[in-house]
């Protein structure tokens, strides 16, 4: 059994066939919802990059491993999917973004060199790196955004793309009328086709390493398939930059309500550049094409890859998840990017496909159980052979799901959290670092957004407003909703996730343990247990060291 594990960086749940868009078709990861389960309402433990990708490898919340934004190192012997999967015979491969910070200083502290293999699999998320290309290799005044060497670099250069960046020079840029360089950086450029041949472009590049590794892969393997795309710079190769134009962009999904005395972390998030940039109508004619062709780019590359798995027999035996780290407002509440609480953000598209017959009844089916980005560890672990290891990873398995099954006491709420202390709307709120922190918590209909700092909460009853336009926050009526939403917040808040040492089944072994190898305190005369606990301490005295007198019977 083998599992690969693609994900798409900031694709949206909805902007795909199977999930109903209106005006992008996509065949091929309609084709695998077709073999398998699509999860309609799964959702990441934090709307950004690295956070939601460690509690993705964790299996653990975000405030559980600590790295809750970009850059956040996750520290060092974080348990991951990789620990959990080689210690059941499974290798757990990467191929292409983590989005990982490593802790140096706790390697540095524990003596872990990076060119050990230990110490290489702490450096990457606890994988072993087929190839690793975090995606974003921009250069400024201080030189580049990540100094680590880019393979896609590399491979660019070895195709004759010269200069010391092509992956800024032609992957993600376009020539304007002029004869000039017109970066994908730019919003006004969207609509320009890249400068590179669309065989050499990230997406088909990822596919044929892909490729490349499960022809030589023994043994059983997970590989984490991360594409880069279709995060931005929102600019696609020929002919995908010209199969969508502004009649195929769907309104936004935004009200002037919103924008009237908003809440105030909202109204400091509608404030930003990339807000105020995706408001305009003409920014979300240009760049939303240009995301439509990203992701059929990406649907075609999927299909290439299917094609390849039947081809060669392993779709037979191969477990294949699609899904993305978090999704893209694109104007939508009058934001850009991701980052808060909406559907187009924290919800992401999540598809399984298991090819043993025990998942046959579900194929082709959908699921709207609440599911969690962290219960993807424990479905692999459970894939693999393995035991449920609740002390660990947080999530729980999606298997039962696969098989037509209702798992018993399924949670009744999912949680994402987001830690914004680095962005400036930390500062505009005059927030502290410790305040700058949210915590949604969803039921199925009402969605809370708890904000510390002194804030009121934010509330969305997503069965009388599906859009999530009117934020009932403030509204007296509303009390006994958000009493009863910030208990579910608080028993989430007690949840035991720190006891990572010991399982329950350790602890159930530990009781009465040391009793029965003769440690037995507090007793009066030993009738208190069993007598075989205390037939060590019983009988005629052996020798006598004792003087007359000194407390012996004569």
């Amino acid at each position: 059994m083998n599992i690969l594990f693609v994900m798409y960086d900031q694709l949206r749940f909805d902007y795909l066939g199977c999930a109903g868009h209106p005006h992008l078709q996509t065949p091929n990861f309609d084709r695998l919802a077709a073999m398998g389960v699509r999860f309609t309402q799964a959702y990441v433990q934090s709307p950004i990059c690295g956070a939601s990708r460690m509690s993705f490898y964790t299996g653990r919340y975000a405030s559980s491993h600590g790295a809750q934004w970009n850059g956040f190192p996750l520290r060092v012997g974080e348990v991951t999917l990789g620990d959990h999967l080689r210690s059941l015979g499974m290798q757990a491969w990467l191929i292409g973004k983590t989005h990982m910070k490593v802790d140096a200083e706790g390697m540095q502290r524990l003596g872990l060199s990076p060119d050990t293999i230990i110490g290489a699999r702490q450096a990457e998320c606890g994988f072993d790196a087929w190839i690793r290309d975090d995606g974003l290799w921009g250069a400024g005044p201080d030189g580049f955004y990540d100094a680590k060497r880019s393979p896609y670099n590399e491979y660019l250069k070895s195709r004759g793309y010269d200069g010391e960046n092509p992956w800024a020079d032609y992957a993600n840029a376009g020539i304007d009328a002029d004869g000039n360089m017109a970066s994908g950086w730019m919003f006004m450029n969207a609509d320009r086709p890249a400068n590179i041949r669309e065989e050499d472009s990230e997406t088909p590049w990822l596919t044929s390493e892909t490729i490349r590794f499960i022809d030589q892969a023994e043994g059983d393997w997970l590989a984490h398939v991360s594409f880069i795309k279709p995060h931005w710079p929102y600019i696609v190769p020929a002919p995908y930059h010209a199969m969508f134009g502004p009649n195929n962009v769907p309104a936004a999904r935004r009200h002037e309500v919103e924008r009237r005395d908003p809440h105030p972390v909202y109204g400091a998030f509608m404030d930003t550049r990339v807000a105020r940039a995706f408001q305009r109508d003409d920014v979300r004619e240009k760049v939303i094409p240009a995301y439509m062709g990203l992701i059929r780019q990406c649907d075609d590359q999927f299909g290439r890859l299917l094609d390849y798995l039947e081809a060669s027999g392993r779709m037979q035996d191969t477990m294949i998840v699609v899904t993305s780290d978090h999704g893209d407002y694109l104007g939508d509440h009058w934001l850009g990017e991701k980052d808060l609480f909406h559907e187009p953000s924290v919800k992401v598209p999540l598809i399984i496909y298991d090819p043993r017959a025990a998942a046959d009844a579900t194929r082709g089916s959908t699921c709207d159980a609440l599911v969690e980005s962290i219960d993807l560890a424990a479905t692999f672990v459970e894939a693999a052979g393995g035991e449920e290891r609740g002390h660990i990873i947080e999530g729980r398995s999606l298997m039962p799901f696969l098989r037509g099954e209702t798992p018993r006491d399924w949670r009744d709420c999912v949680i994402s959290e987001y830690d914004y202390s680095v962005t400036p709307m930390c500062a505009a709120l005059g927030v502290s670092t410790d305040d700058a922190r949210l915590f949604m918590i969803f039921d199925g209909r009402y969605k809370m957004i708890h904000a510390e700092g002194g804030f009121r909460p934010m509330l969305f009853d997503t069965e009388l407003d599906p859009d999530e336009f009117r934020d009932l926050g403030a509204d007296p009526q509303q009390q006994p909703v958000i009493a009863r939403l910030y208990e579910m917040l608080a028993r989430w808040g007690r949840r035991n996730a720190q006891r990572v040492t010991r399982s329950d089944d350790d602890i159930r072994a530990m009781r009465g343990a040391s009793a029965r190898r003769g440690i037995l305190p507090f007793m009066v005369d030993g009738s208190e247990v069993p007598p075989e606990l205390t037939e060590k301490y019983r009988g005629p005295a052996r020798q006598v060291h004792l003087a007359r007198g000194d407390g012996g019977d004569g």
